[in-house]
Order: structure tokens, then C-alpha cells, then sequence
């Protein structure tokens, strides 16, 4: 009995495995690509009757590196289009005409492209040999590899930052407005970025690869126009990792809530930095990218800027007059040149983050203010990382208070 059962085992794998090359070559896509009418008669027909392979049937199979790529595939007879197909490269055969049946001058056109690649463009002669095409498409040579999103006090930016400089169209609409950076792949951490993008002016943002361009749609938040938002875009350079900023900045009011926000930094005191809350301090920058969080908080042209220098000289003024630094250095912050040192290196500075943790927790409404630190310590972070290092820093702030 088990000999019987062992031999049906091996027949059926026998089956299965002479099938397998006849299933794949079924997956695969079959477009037949043959104008509707033959070509005209030329002396070089007369010698075709010596060639069988004139008269065989003629397929061309199509492949492209990265696979899955579209294509257009155009039949071209003396420079005009006589048949156009659309396909997928999982890869794909095209059946052509006979050789016979073709001119000496018909070719397929072929164009593929695939989102974050160049557009590549191959032509084959049909009375040519050649019976497959193997298209390797180069990524695009811009990328956007980073985006920065900063709400606080009333205004917004949203920075977009590319390898090259960007190739921009800004489209306005009813409800929002569209960013086309041309010739641009999107990388997936700036993704990331973008889908967690929301202010009191941004209800959502989306973005897709649409070949070689990147679109970014942003909708506005309701009753909101984007001709009246107050914006305005200004381009700039990061020198220091070789990256070009486009920035969007929002200012519906004309000007930032200044005196709302200096009168919500006047509130906070000693105990907003200390004790349990320089747990909390300690437990987020433990959790957030150093590199990140300095050039975050270092002066960087941005409207956040003169509101990170007056924070920090709020933190000296409510630690007795000094700045304390993690490796052991301190500042006057009544000094204006020290408090430019400081400044500096802001993200080394005791209690900075708590400080700006309390300010957000007075200055905005609480649907805003993890967006708010997030735009202060880590514009660039994917929002869900943030949360999970803002949650983690909160459970030792509680561990701290024995809650």
C-alpha cells in the first residue's frame, strides 16, 4: 500500500514539474501587434522564398530591469503608426507579422518606463533576428529624500528636499493645491513624512509616482482657500548634506502670534525642566537621532528660529541665569554671546526639551501640539517614530512620578 502511495506521489510531481514551464509561459502576456494591412510589394521579396524563417511565425519577448514596467509598444511602417498596444513587462511576447509580410523599413517603437526610472525608448527592426529585448531603466537622477514639516505659533512650512535642484509646476485648486516636481523619485521615508503631515491648514497630503514625475496633493483644511492662505514658496540650499529646499510657508494671518507665544514661554518655570520632567527630557533626546535633533534646533533660516533663541534663553532664565550642557559646559544666558554659543548646540542643552514640551502644552490646542514639538525637535521624522520615541519619553516621566 505505501509503495502505491509513494509511486502516485512521484507521478504527480512528474506532472507538475512538465507543467510548470507551460504555466509560467501561460502567465505571461501575449499582445499581438500586426497592422491590418500587408506591406507593399519591394524587390527584396522576390528572395524571401528562399528564407523559412520569413514565413515562420515572428514574436518578439520584452523585458525590463526593474520588472513590471509599462510599455507602449507602436508598430512603424515607413515613419508612420500603423498599430499601438499598451502592455505590462511580466515579461511579454508580442507577435509580429511574418518577416515576409513585413517592409524593410517596419520596426516596433517601444517605450517603457516605471515609476522612479527614466523613460526608456528601444526601436527593433521586424525582418531583424532579433527576438528579444532585454530594457534596463535607470533611476531617475533626482530624488526627494526628505521633507520637513514645521507647524508652530500660527504659521506652517512644508519644506521638500531633493538631490538636485526641483523641477517645480504649483497648481492651485478649490481645495487645495498639487506640487509636481518633474524628473523626481520619491523616497520612502519622505513617504512617510508626507502621509503624516496635518495643521490647522493642512487636512491631508498625498503623494504618487506618476512615472518620471513626482505629485504631491496637498488638501487644505475645510473653508480654507488656497489663493487666500497667505503662501509663498523660496528655495534654498543645505550645504551641509548637499540638498536643495523648496519651501511652501503658510501665514493666513500675515504675521505669527508673537505676543501669544511670548506670553505662553513667560508662564513656564523651573519645575516645567525639572525633577520628573528632566526624565522626560533625557528619555526623548535618548530616543531621537542626535544628528537630527542639532540641526533641527540649530539656526537653519527658518521662522522657527528666533522662537528656539528666546526658549533658550527662557531656559537659562529659569534655571538661575545659566544654560548647563551636557558635557558639562554652561552659559550666561544674559550674555548675548554665550547665549549665540548655546544656541549652537541647542540640542545639548539640560531641560531644552522639556522646555519646549511645556511651551507647546501652553501655546497650542492639543490636537496640535505633537505636531508642534515634532516641528521644533524633529521636522524630518516619519510621525509615527515620533510618537512611539514622545510615548516612550512620557511612560519615564510617569515611571519618575511613581503614576
Amino acid at each position: 500500500m505505501r509503495r502505491g502511495i509513494v509511486s502516485v506521489a512521484v507521478v504527480a510531481v512528474t506532472v507538475l514539474w512538465i507543467m510548470l514551464p507551460h504555466a509560467v509561459a501561460s502567465a505571461e502576456q501575449r499582445i499581438e501587434l500586426i497592422p491590418d494591412e500587408r506591406a507593399g510589394w519591394s524587390p527584396s521579396s522576390l528572395f524571401t522564398f528562399a528564407r523559412p524563417d520569413y514565413h515562420s511565425e515572428r514574436t518578439l519577448r520584452i523585458e525590463t530591469t526593474p520588472p513590471g514596467a509599462k510599455l507602449d509598444l507602436f508598430y512603424v511602417r515607413a515613419g508612420f503608426q500603423k498599430r499601438y498596444e499598451k502592455a505590462e513587462s511580466t515579461p511579454v511576447t508580442v507577435v509580429l507579422p511574418t518577416r515576409a509580410a513585413a517592409g524593410k523599413r517596419d520596426r516596433v517603437e517601444i517605450r517603457a518606463v516605471a515609476d522612479g526610472y527614466r523613460l526608456e525608448s528601444v526601436s527593433v527592426p521586424v525582418r531583424s533576428s532579433q527576438n528579444a529585448v532585454m530594457i534596463d531603466l535607470r533611476p531617475l537622477d533626482n530624488t526627494l529624500a526628505a521633507v520637513s514639516h514645521i507647524y508652530f505659533a500660527d504659521r506652517a512650512s512644508l519644506t521638500f528636499l531633493t538631490k538636485a535642484p526641483a523641477q517645480v509646476r504649483l497648481q492651485k485648486g478649490a481645495e487645495g493645491f498639487t506640487i509636481v516636481l518633474g524628473q523626481t523619485a520619491e523616497d520612502a521615508r519622505a513617504a512617510a513624512v508626507l502621509a503624516g503631515v496635518h495643521n490647522p491648514y493642512i487636512a491631508k497630503i498625498e503623494s504618487n509616482q506618476l512615472g518620471e514625475d513626482l505629485l504631491v496633493q496637498v488638501k487644505l483644511a475645510p473653508g480654507l482657500d488656497a489663493n487666500a492662505l497667505g503662501s509663498r514658496s523660496r528655495e534654498s540650499r543645505d550645504d551641509a548634506r548637499g540638498l536643495n529646499r523648496y519651501t511652501i510657508d503658510f501665514n493666513p494671518s500675515g504675521a505669527a502670534s508673537v505676543d501669544r507665544a511670548r506670553n505662553a514661554l513667560g508662564q513656564l518655570g523651573a519645575g516645567d525642566v525639572t525633577g520628573c520632567a528632566a526624565r522626560f527630557d533625557e528619555a526623548l533626546r535618548n530616543r531621537l537621532d542626535p544628528t537630527e535633533l542639532s540641526r533641527a534646533l540649530a539656526p537653519r533660516g527658518e521662522f522657527t528660529d528666533p522662537y528656539v533663541r528666546t526658549a533658550l534663553r527662557r531656559l537659562g532664565e529659569v534655571s538661575g541665569g545659566t544654560i548647563h550642557m551636557e558635557d558639562g559646559t554652561s552659559y550666561r544666558a544674559s550674555v548675548p554671546l554665550e547665549l549665540s554659543a548655546a544656541a549652537s548646540q541647542a540640542a545639548s542643552a539640560k531641560g531644552f526639551l522639556a522646555l519646549l514640551r511645556a511651551w507647546v502644552r501652553t501655546l497650542e490646542a492639543p490636537e496640535q501640539r505633537e505636531a508642534a514639538l515634532r516641528s521644533l525637535v524633529a521636522p524630518e521624522l516619519d510621525p509615527a517614530k515620533f510618537t512611539s520615541a514622545l510615548g516612550a519619553a512620557d511612560a519615564a516621566e510617569r515611571s519618575c512620578r511613581g503614576a
